[in-house]
This record gives C-alpha cells, sequence and structure tokens, in this order.
C-alpha cells in the first residue's frame, strides 16, 4: 500500500522560510538578501514565497509577529507554572533557548530586523504594535506575579512593562557589544535587584 503524501501546511512552509531567512540575512545582510535566496535556502521556488508573502518587508514583518506571539506563549506559559516573581526568573535563566524561534537565537539579527523596519515611517506602526504586545505581557507578568506574592499593587504596570522592556533591549545591545563586562544573566539579575522597587504600593 502506498504511503499517502501530505502536503505542508501553510505554518510548516511558514517556519521554513523564517529560518532560512534568518541564515540568509545573517551571512548576506538584511539589505542584501533576494526573495531568490531566501526560497532557495529554505528548499522552495520563488513562487513558493509569492504564495506566502507579497514581498521580503512582508516577511520580515511576519517574523516579527511570530516572535512576539512566540515570547508571549512561552512566557505565559512560564507563569502558569512559576507564579512568584522569584520563580519566574529562576525559570527563565533556566529556559533552553535553542528551542526558540531564529530571532530569539539571535539578538543581533532581531536588532537589525527592527532597525530596517524602523527606517521607513510607515512601516513604524507594524513595530509599534509588537512593542505594545510585549509591555501588555510584561505588565500582566507583573500584576500577577505581585498578587501570587500577597503584595500590593504596582504603582503603574504599564510604566513598569516599558522600563522593563528598555533594560532588556539595552542589556541585548550592550552584550553585543561588550560581552566581557555583560554577562548574558545582566537583565535578570537587574530586574531581581528592582524587585522590591516593583513592589511599591499606588498613593
Amino acid at each position: 500500500m502506498s504511503r499517502l503524501r501530505t502536503r505542508p501546511t501553510r505554518d510548516d512552509t511558514c517556519e521554513k522560510l523564517f529560518e532560512a531567512a534568518a541564515r540568509v540575512f545573517e551571512e548576506q545582510g538584511i539589505g542584501g538578501a533576494s526573495i531568490e535566496a531566501i526560497a532557495a535556502e529554505a528548499g522552495f521556488t520563488r513562487g513558493a514565497f509569492y504564495s506566502n508573502f507579497k514581498s521580503k518587508d512582508e516577511l520580515i514583518i511576519a517574523m516579527l509577529e511570530d516572535h512576539v506571539a512566540q515570547s508571549i506563549r512561552r512566557n505565559l506559559d512560564l507563569l502558569a507554572r512559576h507564579r512568584t516573581l522569584a520563580d519566574f526568573l529562576d525559570a527563565l535563566k533556566t529556559m533552553d533557548r535553542s528551542r526558540q524561534d531564529p530571532l530569539g537565537r539571535s539578538p543581533l539579527l532581531h536588532m537589525e530586523m527592527i532597525l530596517f523596519v524602523a527606517r521607513a515611517e510607515q512601516r513604524r506602526p507594524d513595530l509599534a504594535k509588537r512593542l505594545r504586545a510585549r509591555r501588555k505581557l510584561v505588565a500582566d507578568i507583573v500584576e500577577t506575579t505581585l498578587r501570587n506574592d500577597g503584595r500590593k499593587r504596582a504603582r503603574n504596570p504599564a510604566w513598569i512593562a516599558a522600563i522593563v522592556l528598555a533594560l532588556e533591549d539595552g542589556f541585548r545591545l550592550h552584550r553585543l557589544i561588550d560581552p566581557e563586562t555583560t554577562p548574558a544573566d545582566s537583565f535578570l539579575r537587574a530586574i531581581g535587584d528592582l524587585h522590591g522597587a516593583i513592589g511599591i504600593s499606588s498613593a
């Protein structure tokens, strides 16, 4: 009996294109990478690329959107199993990052893609949408862990989330520039140091 051939789903195709694009971007640069090179790296035709994305810009936006969506899922899953802030931070420290999406594994590529999108004013709303999603995630984590810790409500969870993400992006950049004086756990250590400040009650 012959084996049935199953066609890859759109999600499977997109995942292969994301992985291939990440490799091509790292080798050739985002500006220099062609759609043909990305499709070939994924083992697809040019037509297969265009059946999923209208342009390289659309692919990049989709990669950023997928990165944020995966980050939200991972963090909410951790939060369901590690209810206090201390436990949650410990779990983040031991997370297997090899299983993350290409942008989670490569902070440099992640930042390059953000800058690539931000250079065109018409693309910035897409970035802003994802930034707001990340801020909401962090604000929800702050409120949930404080409640589980039995502590008072934070003064302004949304502002705390903005500070936390700015710290994360800043330490990511510092580690790329000077890894010798910026340990891999710098961001999480900083959050741990701010643990007390996060719990200040509203006035």
